[in-house]
Formats: structure tokens, sequence, C-alpha cells
């Protein structure tokens, strides 16, 4: 199976505090995707969003800061891992993501996921004034 690795940077005009409640909270990710998440608050627990589609395990939280997390995609022998930073940048937060390890054949769906419907969807919540 062929793997991929995707890799983008984006800008918030939120706290680093939000910006990770918006990646780990259950309630604050149903707010902004509209689904019913559920997130474990410890290493080695479940995560699951939009009904499913997107599931895995939490390998590491340093609140406020970094998130990483190993995505389900069937039998695949390599871990597809993804590693979210969030940085303070003056008033603002950078959020570093990379997503290693994506099957071939779902790449295109997962980078456009990212920037649509995670990210996207993320920033838009957050800067609404």
């Amino acid at each position: 199976m062929e793997l991929k690795d995707f890799k983008t940077r984006v800008k918030v005009k939120a706290e680093p505090g939000d910006v990770y409640s918006a990646f780990t909270n259950p309630f604050t990710i149903e707010l902004w995707s509209g689904y019913k998440a559920v997130f474990g608050t410890e290493p080695g627990s479940e995560f699951s969003m939009w009904d499913g589609e997107i599931s895995g395990l939490i390998v590491d939280l340093v609140p406020n800061e970094k998130i990483v997390q190993e995505w389900f995609f069937g039998e695949q022998e390599t871990p597809s891992i993804v590693t979210i930073k969030i940085f303070q940048d003056g008033f603002n937060s950078q959020v570093d993501l990379l997503h290693t390890n994506i099957p071939l054949e779902v790449y295109d769906e997962i980078c456009q996921g990212w920037k649509d419907y995670y990210l996207g969807a993320i920033k838009e919540f957050l800067e609404i004034e």
C-alpha cells in the first residue's frame, strides 16, 4: 500500500487554549462540525468524529500546545499519525499540522477534508466576531 504525508500551517485569530479546545473538547467539536464527537482525555483513549468517519487513538496530549493521534484506515500496517502543534503568534495562534502515512487512495479526500471541513471549520468557528 502506497502512503503519503500531508503538511500544512494555518493562522487562527484565537488564543492557543481556544484552538486546543476546538480540537479536543467533544462539545466544542460538535459546535464547529455539526456532529457528536468522542474524545478521551488520556493517551491511549479513543476518539471518533463525523459519525465514526474519523476514528483512532490519542497518542499524546500537551494542553494548549500539541495533539498526537493515530488515525485508523482499515488493516493498515503502518500507523497514520496526525501531529498538531499550536503556537502563540502575537494575538493569534499558529497551527502546524502533519499527517503521515495516508493511504494513496484516500489522500486527496483527506487533504481536502483537512483544509475545508476540519481546519477551515475551526478557523471559521473561532474567528466569528
